[in-house]
């Protein structure tokens, strides 16, 4: 163990042992490319054919014990969202808006005939100044652990490319870090593969050779490794903060073969199964986590943030053609400022003080959770922090419904995310205000408008019906006021001769 940990590990328990821990311990636990139906649990009015699907039973025991917020946002892709985490600010804000390659200075934006890729901050997130193309930020983690927290980071982390302070998770005020890279994907879910390790592949995932040639899932290692970690703080009565970021869901889709039996005989297509398996994986985590807390008696004084990166894959095909993934009747999926794209599943469990089996439809975006733990720590936020734009949702534990319900969320992906304009990908931004939503494109300069209280699926551009040209016009205003003060990143048009 390296001296400063064990420094750092005998400080805290020094600390603690005399004043005993007062905090509550905070856990974040983020699904990669979740999609808001792919859960047992409905996070619309009604279970759907899609929720009868699954079976996640620990997210509905968590739901059970918390607040599932309906109406929770992310961004279309997963660096954005993990960097707004970290740092409360909106994309907009802080220029991450694409994903960033695990190597820098590589903008991994798709070319174009007609447009120019915008400069962006393409190597994410820095808790250094003047690193070329990132967001200089205090983060999250940082803020914790001075304030005397246990910070532990399992999973992926991808905040930023290799080579620059962001990528590695000691930097940004992790104590522990298990698996976190500059890589967005594993290049296997397998202990029998070493987890890529057997290969070339710069997917590969670190930290776990424990589990090298083994039968077991990364889901389920990570999982382990967690878990273990929290032995000392809660022994010794240190608060943490676990950031549990999984890799799955995302692709290769390989199946967890503890669970993929049941859903071939329920008649799935393969890759429909294999995709089922990891979510029931991801699910068995997150019930061993529960546990972990029952066990140990720390369930009431510890807050979980269950929450998804960005919205699922939409119509993923399988070999026999078949889609294997959906998020209807949400439009759309990840890379999409439709709602499928951007609409997240959200639980969040609190203290004995808050409440219970509770569903709450005030709108929710990824920054919110920055303010929110600090809050929930019992820490205001620093005035040497960069300027938050989220705004915390602790009072929404306790059923809060009013105070936010009309401000206005912001989306913005000016990059070329897949190689064809697809259904609301490539070079949009958007705005939600109350039960309106505007979608600009950026590539042609139009505009569409949605009722999302009447028309969640986004089918009905009501731009043109009467009374909304001037509601359509109030919320590009905003929209455009809002990109210009945070100097967001916008696409030109190339000069074609």
């Amino acid at each position: 163990m390296p001296k400063y940990l064990l420094s750092f590990l005998f400080l805290c328990l020094f600390s603690f042992q005399l004043f005993g821990q007062k905090k509550p311990n905070i856990i974040i636990f983020m699904i990669d490319d979740m999609g808001w139906q792919d859960t047992s649990y409905p996070f619309a009015n009604e279970k759907s054919d899609f929720n009868k699907l699954y079976h996640t039973p620990n997210m509905e025991r968590l739901a059970k014990i918390g607040v599932a917020f309906t109406d929770a946002y992310s961004t279309p892709v997963c660096t954005p969202t993990r960097v707004s985490l970290i740092t409360g600010m909106n994309a907009s804000k802080h220029h991450v808006t694409n994903w960033t390659a695990p190597m820098k200075d590589k903008p991994t934006g798709n070319q174009d005939n007609q447009m120019q890729e915008p400069v962006w901050n393409h190597n994410g997130m820095s808790p250094e100044p003047n690193i070329p193309h990132t967001i200089y930020a205090t983060a999250l983690p940082q803020i914790l652990k001075d304030h005397g927290y246990f910070t532990i980071h399992a999973g992926k982390a991808h905040w930023a490319s290799a080579g620059t302070p962001g990528s590695n998770p000691y930097s940004l005020g992790f104590t522990v870090n298990i698996a976190g890279t500059s890589t967005g994907r594993p290049a296997s879910y397998w202990g029998e593969d070493n987890f890529g390790r057997t290969g070339s592949d710069y997917h590969a995932v670190e930290n776990l050779q424990e589990y090298f040639g083994q039968n077991i899932n990364l889901t389920e290692a990570l999982t382990r490794e967690a878990l273990k970690t929290l032995e000392f703080p809660v022994k010794n009565h240190i608060p943490f903060f676990l950031n549990f970021c999984h890799y799955a869901l995302h692709d290769p889709l390989m199946e967890d073969h503890r669970f993929i039996q049941k859903y071939i005989d329920k008649g799935m297509s393969s890759n429909e199964a294999k995709y089922a398996s990891m979510i029931v994986g991801m699910d068995k985590s997150l019930g061993d986590v529960l546990d972990f807390l029952e066990k140990n008696k720390i369930e009431d004084e510890t807050y979980l943030v269950f929450i998804s990166d960005n919205g699922g894959l939409s119509n993923v095909p399988s070999r026999d053609g078949k889609p294997y993934t959906h998020n209807k009747p949400l439009r759309s999926g990840k890379g999409s400022i439709y709602e499928g794209g951007i609409r997240v599943p959200l639980i969040i469990k609190g203290n004995n003080k808050d409440g219970k089996n509770v569903r709450n439809s005030n709108p929710v975006i990824i920054e919110d959770m920055f303010p929110t733990i600090l809050e929930i720590a019992g820490i205001k936020i620093p005035k040497t922090v960069q300027t938050i734009d989220g705004i915390s949702m602790l009072k929404g534990l306790k059923n809060w419904k009013t105070v936010t319900k009309d401000r206005a969320l912001v989306f913005h992906i000016p990059n070329k995310w897949t190689a064809t304009d697809g259904d609301g990908y490539n070079y949009r931004s958007a705005i939600r205000k109350g039960q309106y939503k505007l979608i600009w494109s950026l590539r042609n300069d139009s505009f569409e408008l949605y009722d999302l209280q009447n028309d969640l699926g986004e089918q009905d551009n009501i731009i043109q019906n009467p009374g909304m040209p001037s509601k359509a016009e109030e919320l590009k205003l905003e929209l455009k006021s809002i990109l210009e003060r945070n100097q967001a990143p916008m696409p030109k048009k190339k000069n074609i001769n």
